[in-house]
């Protein structure tokens, strides 16, 4: 009977004393962890970018150069009448004959054209978007309206950097704060070794921007253009934010 609760007695030691080592806490002191953090900035859009264009195609080439150049110009009066503040330019004028489907070819002859088609396109930047439609309305009596974005103006986002920085620091200071109640730890036990700030770009959300696609003008009339209806909508401003902390 005394083997039997000596026997007993040593069963329950070692449960106790596998119970304590189950229920030790895990070390944490010098351990090195890795926190990423991100935050967004919302801000309404306060630049608009409008792409118009022309295009008229003739036998005589020529006669289709006048034709662009002169609705063009007419065009570029109209949008600084209706908004003197835009900025304005001019970019992708071009000429190529166009050649009917039905033309036989004929070896070492050169194939002749039946028209020329002659195109340009205007670029207008500007922040006056209330009067927008207005000003889009009246270019579209001359011009075609080919492409439109709204994006932030260089004050603006420099000034929503400052706070995507502290946006994203403010976030980082909060997982940390998570992870150390995780870890049964103090935040105040632990020490930001190194801030990372992603700011170059490679993990911002990059604009999708597609370059405006070519659109033949129909026959154009100078009859009044209803005015479209533009929403700005709101540019978000990302940044990622990695930081190096040790527990003490």
């Amino acid at each position: 009977m005394a083997c039997w609760n000596k026997h007993l007695l040593m069963l329950v030691l070692a449960a106790a004393g596998w119970n304590a080592c189950a229920q030790a806490p895990v070390q944490t002191a010098g351990t090195l962890v890795i926190v990423p953090a991100y935050a967004e900035v919302k801000y309404p859009n306060d630049e608009a970018h409008v792409t118009f264009m022309i295009e008229e195609q003739d036998k005589d080439k020529s006669v289709a150069a006048s034709r662009v150049n002169q609705k063009m110009k007419e065009g570029i009066d109209i949008i600084r009448r209706e908004d003197p503040q835009a900025t304005l330019r001019t970019r992708g004028y071009y000429t190529y004959p166009v050649y009917p489907d039905d033309q036989p070819r004929v070896s070492n002859r050169p194939r002749q054209p039946s028209a020329w088609r002659v195109g340009h396109y205007l670029e207008m930047t500007t922040t006056n978007l209330t009067g927008l439609s207005r000003t889009a309305a009246s270019a579209q009596r001359v011009l075609a309206l080919n492409g439109l974005y709204f994006s932030l103006t260089e004050p603006t986002s420099r000034k929503l950097d400052a706070k995507r920085i502290e946006a994203a620091y403010a976030n980082l200071g909060e997982r940390v704060a998570a992870i150390a109640k995780a870890m049964g730890r103090n935040p105040s036990d632990a020490v930001l070794e190194m801030v990372d700030l992603e700011a170059s770009g490679a993990y911002a959300p990059q604009q999708d921007i597609q370059a405006p696609k070519a659109m033949r003008s129909a026959a154009m009339e100078a009859a009044p253009v209803e005015e479209p209806s533009f929403e700005p909508g709101e540019a978000t401003l990302g940044m990622r934010i990695v930081g190096k902390l040790r527990f003490r």
